[in-house]
């Protein structure tokens, strides 16, 4: 794939910040719904901070060879989530979301040191094409329901009573939310595939706000006749809102919590971090196999695996400290690099340093959260998509006329898509990471083909 902007390129300062704005929408909407999923009084303005910080010191480790931006990690909400359990207090629990991300962090330091001295060539013949394609084919195609639910949806809900119980129902018409979705969803690809190149390299912008006035309309449109079904986005999260707000930063209510944690609870942190950091050091093997074949430079040698998962792992333990979620390499950055075509760390650096900025400034993040599930939904079916194919060209040089390597591929696919998900108590290793685990165990029983 030839690209418009290589890794050391810097595009001039204004496109430079359209292109950042560009990575941050991509990203954006996941970040922020991480920390509304734990409740708790995290803030999404917190973990868009930790986000940004936690990129920074990912390019510091990577020395500025590797397009990628993290975010907030889903893998770890289960993980989150077992920090507060047992009534604990706000304070002790945001403690222990800090303590877990340090434990899922030295996890990725020990096996970058293990990296360090034996090399990464274990990783090519454990992972070889038709493990790791398939592999990052299920990374897309298992968000596929995410994109195809949040496509039907307008985020304008009442409250009814059902059986004697107050439930949130939504008021958009699912055939309106599609239609909204879908604009952007084809403006989007038309600007991809037949715009300029200045229009080539922001087709995600100009899809979700084509997206957004159509909703804007509707929803214009629904308030003044009063009809409901025509309403789409919630304009109310713009109310009461002040130009800039100080997040609150996990560490200030983690300081009270300090003193509460004894051995018991460390354990409990232990067993519900220490698990999943394994799952997700294997979707990092995928994320930066699969942006290496993209950019057609191998990350896991230059600058190498030991540096991407120092950068992974500490990053994620100050995204912890500021924001409270543990971040992760993002499959809708890898995504936005591949179908844009730019490759250039300084956009990942300058959306990075705007995710810190913009943290402090409510109307952007007010803008972000309203725009509506349906328009964020029909840009993910491009975004999880390409992420499924860039899967699937992986394996277009295997030989699946070879049993060896047709069992290894149909094992991860229908597995992944099938979404097996196995737990252990409140650990769950997810569809991804099993689909993963099961492909290597098959590509090993088999073994090599013999010359």
């Amino acid at each position: 794939m030839k690209l418009y902007y290589d890794i050391q390129d810097k595009p001039k300062f204004p496109q430079l910040i359209i292109y950042a704005i560009q990575q941050l929408l991509a990203i954006m909407a996941a970040t922020l719904v991480v920390p509304l999923i734990i409740g708790h009084d995290m803030q999404p303005s917190a973990a868009l901070f930790g986000a940004g910080v936690g990129t920074l010191i990912y390019q510091l480790f990577t020395r500025g060879k590797s397009p990628v931006f993290l975010g907030s990690s889903f893998a770890f909400i289960g993980s989150m989530s077992a920090a507060f359990a047992g009534g604990v207090s706000a304070a002790l629990g945001y403690a222990g979301i800090i303590l877990g991300a340090v434990f899922a962090g030295l996890v990725y330091v020990v096996i970058a040191l293990l990296v360090k001295f034996v090399g990464v060539n274990w990783i090519d013949k454990l992972m070889p094409k038709q493990v790791i394609g398939p592999t990052v084919a299920i990374i897309g195609l298992s968000l596929a329901a995410n994109a195809i639910g949040d496509l039907q949806k307008g985020d304008v809900n009442t409250l009814v009573e059902i059986e004697g119980e107050m439930a949130s129902q939504m008021l958009t018409n699912p055939l309106i939310a599609v239609l909204c979705g879908l604009v952007a969803l084809f403006v989007t690809m038309i600007c991809s595939t037949y715009g300029k190149k200045s229009i080539k390299l922001i087709p995600f912008i100009i899809g979700i706000l084509s997206g957004y006035a159509l909703a804007a309309v509707f929803t214009v449109i629904g308030n003044s006749a009063g009809i409901d079904a025509l309403k789409v986005i919630d304009f109310g999260v713009f109310s009461q809102m002040s130009l800039f707000e100080i997040p609150n930063f996990t560490f200030l209510t983690a300081i009270d919590g300090i003193k509460e944690i004894n051995a018991s609870y460390i354990g409990t942190i232990a067993m519900a971090y220490l698990p999943v950091a394994f799952v997700v050091f294997a979707e990092h093997i995928a994320d930066h196999k699969n942006i290496s074949s993209i950019i057609e430079k191998d990350l896991l040698k230059e600058p190498g695996l030991d540096k991407t998962l120092l950068g992974d792992g500490v990053g994620s333990m100050f995204g912890a400290f500021f924001g409270g979620c543990p971040n992760t390499t993002y499959g809708e950055s890898v995504a936005c690099v591949a179908i844009t075509r730019n490759a250039s760390v300084a956009t990942i650096r300058a959306a990075a340093i705007g995710a810190i900025l913009i943290s402090f400034f409510s109307p952007f993040v007010a803008f972000v959260d309203s725009i509506p599930a349906c328009v964020m939904g029909g840009v993910c079916m491009a975004l999880y998509g390409f992420i499924a194919v860039s899967g699937l060209k992986m394996i277009q040089s295997v030989d699946l006329e070879d049993n060896r390597n047709l069992f290894t591929v149909s094992v991860i696919l229908i597995s992944g898509i099938g979404g097996l998900t196995l737990s252990f108590g409140k650990i769950t290793i997810t569809a991804v990471a099993c689909a993963l685990i099961l492909g290597i165990i098959t590509n090993l029983v088999l073994g090599k083909k013999k010359a």
